[in-house]
């Protein structure tokens, strides 16, 4: 969990963290989780999350930080996760006791204690009914956004309903992690916002409501236990009057809705119309800026953060910078100025040769291996260092391109070759300052905050 305090002039005044496994280890997560022993399903105790954000509240207090002067509070959660919150627990956030922390007063809040997060791959079978109830994976895709997946929310709704159908029917309200951080800021249940609804399976993402077929395939009386969504710009009122007695907040400090780390990373980024920004991590990861979206079975649509009239479309790949550090390692000798200058010595294009690479199995498309082709389209089995690097990096953006402007991305003529040129002459200043993408590698570590990435930035 992350806390960052800016002024209005977009100024860092404060920050903070907590890490699960180190601050916390009393709940034995490993990367703030719990793989269990199927090894498909993943899960972080709901009471840790509340539990953090006691203790990072008390750092900043013991630090100084002056509480009265915060004008609003907003932030973002990993993407997918979900918290089910026990009939009662709404009263309970309403009168919440200010000489208490949050994590004894909120112990007996949720129904279900360990929180299914986006690491989670356990509901194949859940999917697999939800595509086949709408008609199939591309309806299901022009519907919420994207195919079903098995980290997606209605998803793992729908096997929690199935398997602890108890637990279910316990539930008052079912909140993203993003709504529920705002939750306990509110004092009262948060409304999902519509770009992290985005990346549950169940939002038309064009009525920006509930899609009642894809509610329907997931569990009964869902509507009532999500709440109606809003824009991702929402202010939802005013902070808790717990807050205001114990740690000096003003009582009209607002809570702006809170939203998913994907949607945090455009606005971040601060991306606008026709801007595309790539991480270069463990997995690349695209996003894209986009008016007149077309959903695929590959890649995701979301509401945009920003602007509720527009859209944001995510791609993400798995062969990121492991592929290109074999490739370094193997063909210039683990030196990234040696890869450089490889790169540099053959013209762009790479005289007609091409390579994909995917050492494992690709997320877009699922496809795995190595394949060259040369000039005449023909397929061989190897090219010469100063060719395979090329081929690497240009085979790498050619596909994320092809894969953005399926989706709706459109690129002008003008802008091609500042493409090209900006992509390559900055692409290997970020391998010096690759970090694991907050994303998909060490998501979990983070509950709140408006997350900040290491990339390559792209404006056309």
């Amino acid at each position: 969990m992350k806390v960052v305090a800016v002024d209005g002039n977009l100024q860092v005044t404060h920050q903070s963290n907590v890490q699960f496994d180190n601050d916390l280890p009393e709940f034995r997560t490993q990367g703030g989780v719990h793989i269990h022993e199927d090894r498909l399903t993943v899960t972080s105790p709901v009471h840790m999350w509340v539990k953090a954000l006691d203790l990072i509240l008390k750092k900043m207090k013991n630090a100084g930080f002056d509480f009265s002067h915060v004008k609003a509070v907003s932030g973002s959660g990993q993407q997918h996760g979900s918290v089910y919150w026990k009939k009662g627990a709404r009263l309970t956030l309403q009168h919440l006791d200010p000489r208490r922390d949050l994590y004894s007063l909120l112990q007996d809040s949720f129904a279900v204690q360990d929180s299914p997060v986006w690491m989670d791959s356990s509901t194949t079978e859940q999917c697999q009914c939800l595509e086949s109830t709408v008609g199939g994976a591309q309806q299901l895709a022009d519907i919420t956004g994207s195919r079903a997946y098995e980290r997606f929310t209605g998803n793992q709704i729908a096997k929690i309903h199935q398997f602890q159908s108890d637990k279910y029917k316990e539930t008052e309200r079912i909140s993203l992690v993003s709504s529920f951080a705002a939750s306990l800021f509110l004092g009262d249940y948060a409304a999902i916002d519509y770009s992290d609804g985005s990346g549950m399976n169940l939002m038309n993402i064009f009525s920006k409501q509930w899609s009642q077929p894809c509610l329907k395939a997931t569990a009964p009386q869902l509507a009532e236990k999500l709440g109606d969504p809003v824009p991702s710009t929402a202010i939802l009122g005013s902070v808790s009057s717990y807050f205001v007695k114990r740690f000096g907040f003003p009582e009209d400090c607002k809570v702006v809705a809170f939203t998913g780390d994907n949607p945090g990373s455009l606005a971040g980024m601060r991306l606008q119309e026709g801007d595309i920004a790539v991480s270069l991590g463990t997995s690349d990861t695209v996003f894209l800026w986009i008016k007149e979206p077309r959903p695929t079975v590959e890649g995701h649509i979301f509401c945009n953060p920003v602007d509720c009239l527009s859209y944001m479309a995510l791609i993400c790949y798995k062969n990121g910078s492991l592929t290109r550090e074999r490739i370094r390692n193997e063909c210039a000798g683990g030196s990234w100025e040696g890869f450089s200058r490889a790169l540099r010595s053959v013209p762009m294009g790479n005289n007609g040769n091409i390579g994909i690479y995917f050492d494992a199995m690709e997320i877009t498309p699922p496809a795995v291996g190595i394949y060259r082709f040369d000039q005449h389209n023909t397929q061989v089995a190897s090219f010469t260092q100063e060719v395979e690097i090329r081929a690497l990096v240009e085979g790498q953006f050619l596909a994320k391109r092809v894969h953005a402007q399926k989706l709706g991305y459109k690129i002008s003529k003008c802008s091609l070759s500042f493409y090209l040129n900006l992509v390559f002459s900055l692409m290997f200043l970020g391998f010096f300052l690759i970090l694991l993408s907050f994303l998909y590698s060490i998501r979990s570590f983070y509950l709140f905050t408006v997350s900040v990435y290491l990339c390559i930035y792209l404006s056309f």
